[in-house]
């Protein structure tokens, strides 16, 4: 029986319905807010390029912009490096090794909710951080780890590491295994040490998963919200605000939803050249290592 060419189309229709009612539709509206004065309260009225001239006065919004690109040059090197190291180890077949995997992975499964009150009895005055650097000799008095403007924010990024490095342990995991054992067999008998099977192997052709893994984090560390809402509500002066929360509260707080969507449009364009720029450069080096 000859079939329809508009079957496949039939099929990709559910999946394109639910993208366009809950990530296309709801996307061009907020970009399409950004030019209105909208506030939930009075009706709507176009006023151009007027909120994108009031957020790029607003040294708030510089200052939070800032911090965002902070978070995203120290988090996201770790948490594509880190988990590297970690999928190695547990990729190990001795005995009890999945108990160790399943370990890693329960703070991906925990509530934010719950790791973020769980991390500020951790960075308490009195929590066990501080006592225990100070019974080593570290620290004579207690540091303020969610209320000094110097450490807020590192403190939430110490929690954003920890809490994703077991999800992207399981990609790189899915990656090692699919590497063929005879290439580390070959390389063991010429002589090459583990480190150097690492980086001549392991690493060339892990490229696939640390692309998405660079990505993925990416995206993460520009949209961090619920740790930073939990732990610090934006820290001491602003200290550890980062750009998703700003538009959160001129939105929900201060009911400025034309001026947040903008702020919201900006960055989903960073967004955009980010995962843009870190395509190309894993594509290059994937040519370097071929060539």
């Amino acid at each position: 029986m000859k079939r329809s060419p508009i079957t496949p189309y039939l099929f990709l229709l559910p999946g394109s319905i639910i993208l366009g009612a809950f990530i296309f539709y709801p996307m061009l509206n907020a970009i399409w807010l950004s030019f209105t004065d909208y506030n939930m309260v009075t009706e709507s009225s176009f006023i151009g390029f007027e909120n994108y001239k009031e957020l790029f006065a607003d040294k708030l919004f510089w200052k939070v912009l800032g911090q965002t690109f902070l978070y995203l040059i120290v988090v996201v090197p770790i948490l594509v490096i880190l988990p590297i190291f970690l999928a190695i180890l547990v990729n190990q077949q001795v005995k009890g090794i999945s108990f160790f995997r399943s370990a890693y992975y329960v703070p991906v499964v925990t509530s934010m909710v719950v790791v973020g009150i769980m991390w500020k009895w951790v960075y308490a005055d009195t929590g066990i951080l501080n006592y225990f650097l100070q019974s080593i000799g570290i620290i004579d008095e207690p540091v303020h780890w969610l209320t000094s403007t110097s450490t807020s924010i590192f403190a939430v990024m110490a929690v954003t590491i920890w809490k994703g490095l077991g999800y992207y342990m399981v990609i790189y995991l899915a990656g090692l295994q699919s590497i063929p054992s005879d290439l580390y067999e070959a390389a063991d008998i010429d002589g090459a040490s583990k480190w150097k099977q690492i980086i001549h192997i392991t690493i060339p052709l892990l490229m696939p998963s640390i692309l998405i893994v660079s990505i993925m984090s990416s995206i993460s560390a520009m949209k961090v919200f619920e740790e930073i809402y939990v732990m610090t509500g934006g820290g001491p002066l602003n200290s550890s605000k980062t750009l998703v929360f700003y538009i959160y509260q001129e939105a929900f707080e201060k009911l400025k939803m034309g001026y947040a969507s903008a702020a919201g449009v900006v960055l989903f364009l960073i967004t955009l050249v980010l995962s843009i720029i870190n395509i190309k450069m894993m594509g290059k080096k994937e040519e370097a290592i071929k060539g």
